[in-house]
């Protein structure tokens, strides 16, 4: 329920082959048979309700020490059937209040995890640093820009214990030999479960004619989905396949986001799928980006807006080499009927190809 969810790596007979079958030979058999560690549950000491401190360095790069310090709640939760884990953060201190989410997202093919932060006034994802855990101790990296200057990005996760943790973010501007710290926190635990703060009402939202950030809110519940994908698309074919199966879409992060978790079989095979959307408040507009259980990460990101009901969703990404432009579509149909189909246009948007369609019929509200 994504944009670009018919490019290769999505395709269903990609989704229905299993790595398994297929016969190694040679003498790499041997090395590539040699199991690795599977860290899917790293993160799961984290599932709670945390008490944080935070200091925060203003110029870490700068040689100073000048900080600021806050005090806040941590949420972590895990998702999607385990595969992911969601962190709400809020904080107060000498600059008011301060509200994030990370999405972290484990790859089994890579043994690998990435973490994407959304910073809630700003409401833009940060590249993701990705990384593993070894001894204990986990270590995600990804290069970024400060000031005008890259550098790169370390976050560690350390000190773990039941109910005490340490994460420290640090920068690096000379290839990792040498990192100043830049975001430090203590966590101690309040409670084993998270609370339902992802399920509750947005007390800062202002009173709108029209609330943009609630513009998701009529697809939250179960539906049942019938599915059509056109198999070739931009190259004239008119071969679809039908698919039916159930998405689930939960609000998090009181309303700002939302996870849409979509599966779906037929005779072609199997599609699954999670949609990330949330919403940019400074520009009044919705990104939305997904993962799939081959392909754990957040890729390129739509974004658009709502109008007369219906939301558009744009991006520009690769299809056979080529460049064009993909509009994902959503709307309203009655309180129980909803459809959103994804087009391909590889002349500038001048014409769209609608290449799949969805119709959701309501099973159940959200709960």
């Amino acid at each position: 329920m994504k944009a670009c969810i018919s490019i290769s790596i999505l395709t269903v007979s990609l989704l229905s082959f299993s790595p398994n079958s297929a016969r190694a030979t040679g003498p790499d058999q041997t090395k590539a048979n040699t199991p690795q560690r599977d860290g899917q549950h790293d993160f799961d000491f984290a599932a709670g309700v945390w008490k944080t401190h935070i200091k925060r360095v203003l110029d870490p790069l700068s040689g100073s020490n000048k900080s600021i310090e806050l005090n806040g709640t941590k949420t972590t939760q895990p998702i999607w059937g385990e595969r992911a884990h969601w962190e709400e953060i809020e904080a107060d201190g000498p600059n008011g209040h301060w509200q994030g989410m990370t999405l972290l997202l484990y790859n089994p093919e890579s043994h690998q995890w990435s973490q994407s932060f959304i910073n809630s006034k700003i409401g833009e994802l940060t590249p993701p640093l990705i990384g593993a855990f070894k001894d204990g101790r986990g270590e995600l990296f990804a290069q970024d820009t400060l000031n005008g200057r890259s550098i790169l990005v370390r976050a560690v996760w350390s000190d773990i214990k039941p109910n005490t943790h340490h994460f420290e973010e640090s920068y690096s501007t000379d290839g990792g030999k040498t990192w100043a710290p830049a975001f430090i926190a203590a966590l101690t635990r309040e409670k084993s479960a998270p609370t339902a703060s992802a399920q509750t009402t947005d007390t800062n939202q202002t009173a709108n004619a029209r609330d943009e950030a609630h513009d998701f809110d009529f697809d939250f519940g179960t539906w049942k989905t019938h599915s059509s994908r056109l198999l070739h698309p931009l190259t004239g074919s008119k071969d679809w396949v039908e698919m039916d199966g159930v998405t689930v879409v939960k609000k998090l992060w009181g309303g700002k986001a939302n996870l849409a978790e979509y599966k779906a079989e037929g005779p072609a095979g199997k599609v699954e799928l999670m949609a990330l959307r949330w919403y940019n408040p400074t520009a009044h507009q919705w990104h939305i980006d997904f993962a799939t259980p081959k392909r754990r990460a957040l890729g390129i990101p739509g974004v658009g807006a709502f109008k007369n009901g219906r939301g558009d969703f744009y991006d520009q990404e690769s299809i056979n080499g080529k460049t064009i432009l993909v509009r994902f579509s959503i709307w309203s149909i009655t309180p129980d009927a909803a459809q959103s189909e994804q087009a391909f246009s590889d002349d500038g948007g001048k014409t769209w190809e609608t290449n799949w369609v969805n119709k959701y019929t309501r099973i159940a509200p959200s709960g």
